[in-house]
């Protein structure tokens, strides 16, 4: 079953993750700046953590909001590189509002955070290899793109199924090999085109995705 938490507060659902050992690394829980992000998402900064080291490279696919590119700009630091990808430019344009109304727009500014149009499914070759690529929407398969855009030593975070989906951590050695592994249920939407897009689905008010308690 895939895991549920809430909270109140962001403070109290980072606490409440990692009483159920979903957050465990040292970096995570004592930086301050992470009580101040919607961090749904933070088993995926869990799962990534050795890969995202200070100067390291990061894509995020389905970038959505932004605020999870402002939580990996954070882990990866100025001399690292964060490229978020989606493929509605309103989208796009959403995430870079938010950005710079976090305080992150000098950032952005200098090219160490990157928001742009694109089919993630594609990857974003231009910026590759990646250390890491989180994928948050399911794909019924790995895209080879994602695979081939990654670093040796790399890892990805993909959801994979249409029915039933499971997060899956795919690891590329020094070598180049590919391992695979299964770590749990989630419920995501799926990986589309703009073809695919319901307009109805992208909200009006975006002003509370990025704010702090």
């Amino acid at each position: 079953m895939p895991w549920v938490s809430s909270a109140s507060t962001n403070r109290d659902l980072v606490r409440n993750l990692t009483k159920q050992g979903l957050i465990r690394s040292s970096r995570l829980k004592k930086s301050d700046w992470l009580w101040c992000y919607n961090l749904s998402t933070s088993p995926a900064a869990e799962t990534l953590i050795d890969f995202l080291r200070p100067g390291a490279k990061v894509l995020d696919v389905g970038s959505g909001s932004g605020y999870f590119c402002a939580v990996l700009h954070h882990l990866v630091g100025r001399r690292g590189k964060v490229v978020g990808i989606e493929h509605i430019p309103e989208l796009t344009e959403w995430s870079r509002e938010n950005l710079s109304r976090d305080g992150l727009d000098l950032a952005w500014g200098k090219g160490s955070i990157e928001m742009i149009t694109g089919d993630g499914k594609q990857g974003w070759p231009r910026r590759a290899p990646y250390d890491a690529i989180n994928v948050g929407a399911a794909a019924p398969q790995i895209p080879q793109a994602l695979i081939d855009q990654l670093a040796k030593p790399g890892r990805m975070l993909i959801p994979l199924g249409t029915d039933t989906q499971k997060l899956y951590q795919v690891d590329k050695d020094k070598e180049g090999n590919i391992t695979e592994k299964a770590l749990y249920d989630v419920l995501c939407l799926p990986l589309t085109d703009r073809k695919g897009f319901k307009r109805e689905a992208f909200p009006q008010d975006t002003s509370t995705f990025l704010g702090t308690e």
